[in-house]
């Protein structure tokens, strides 16, 4: 079993501010009075991992009748999440944000910048670069004011030219989101994917993270860290040595299970990943903070199975 009980400052940063909530917040979750100083939203105390979902695996209707942001935030929170990562933040304003997580009482910890496939960092094209960026500071902009703490992007495809060219013109246009993400104190967190950057996709596996790694501190900056997503690259590398090796890095956790036997993505508990050194690699690297499951969703029985996945695999059940 893994100890992953207690409070760090990284934890603390990662949880970031929050949104005010009414005294009767909609989800009906009992609060006591003095754990909300000033009545704003704060996740769980007494937690090193906390765990969330996507809000894209949550219904956007139930029995014929449409839910709303509200009513699917609380959705979450039933299933006993301790928090959601906003993955459709394209479609809600930032009051709109604001006010779903003041009304739900339900920690927003994350937004996930939208349509990154089609207007990427890295195209040739500047009006879609520019379109890229544009999309990104909204999600900041989404994410500050949920109360969130950071905003996940894929910064391109691989196959957008030459490797170098690529990787100059995303970072030139991270670079000038780092101000208003240091304003908004929000975090810009590069996902690994299957985009051909930063690995070799058709190689086998146990590389290394090291050009993650070498991407990330390019910028020398705070504001710039990595979203691990767990199932993702253990096609192509041990996780226990990519987290120990991102480090302070490794900001936020992704979760899905994969097997390399079969070559595809599995649920949570199933499949081959050795869960049993992510443990050890997060508890050598202090890490604090969330874990997001990205898997097929569904009503409250699925998401609750869900999540009794994660704790199953994180040591915490």
């Amino acid at each position: 079993m893994t100890n992953l009980s207690g409070v760090t400052r990284r934890g603390f940063l990662a949880a970031g501010a929050a949104a005010a909530v009414p005294l009767a917040a909609r989800c009906g979750r009992a609060v006591a009075e003095e754990s909300r100083p000033s009545g704003v939203v704060v996740p769980p105390e007494g937690k090193r991992l906390l765990l969330a979902c996507k809000l894209g695996m949550i219904p956007k209707d139930a029995d014929g009748k449409a839910l709303s942001l509200v009513d699917r935030l609380c959705l979450a929170a039933k299933a006993g999440f301790d928090g959601v990562d906003l993955d459709q933040a394209g479609e809600y304003t930032p009051a709109q944000a604001r006010e779903a997580v003041a009304q739900s009482g339900v920690f927003v910890h994350n937004a996930i910048n939208h349509d990154h496939w089609s207007q990427r960092l890295t195209s040739p094209k500047e009006e879609e670069r520019q379109r890229g960026r544009s999309n990104i500071e909204h999600c900041l902009r989404v994410s500050h004011a949920a109360g969130g703490s950071g905003v996940l992007i894929v910064v391109g495809r691989g196959d957008d030219g030459p490797a170098e060219e690529i990787e100059q013109r995303c970072s030139q246009e991270i670079r000038k989101l780092i101000p208003l993400a240091a304003s908004l104190g929000q975090m810009i967190l590069v996902e690994n994917v299957w985009n051909k950057m930063f690995y070799q996709h058709d190689a086998p596996p146990e590389q290394t993270a090291e050009a993650f790694v070498k991407f990330v501190d390019s910028f020398n900056s705070p504001w710039v860290g990595m979203y691990y997503d767990i199932g993702n690259h253990w096609k192509y590398g041990q996780p226990g040595d990519w987290i120990r090796a991102f480090g302070r890095r490794c900001v936020k956790l992704d979760v899905k299970g994969f097997s390399r036997a079969e070559s595809k993505f599995t649920e949570i508990t199933e499949g081959d990943l050795p869960w049993d050194q992510v443990r050890k690699a997060l508890d050598d690297i202090g890490y604090a903070g969330w874990a997001t499951a990205e898997v097929k969703g569904g009503g409250l029985d699925r998401l609750t199975e869900v999540r009794q996945q994660m704790q199953k695999v994180f040591g915490l059940a």
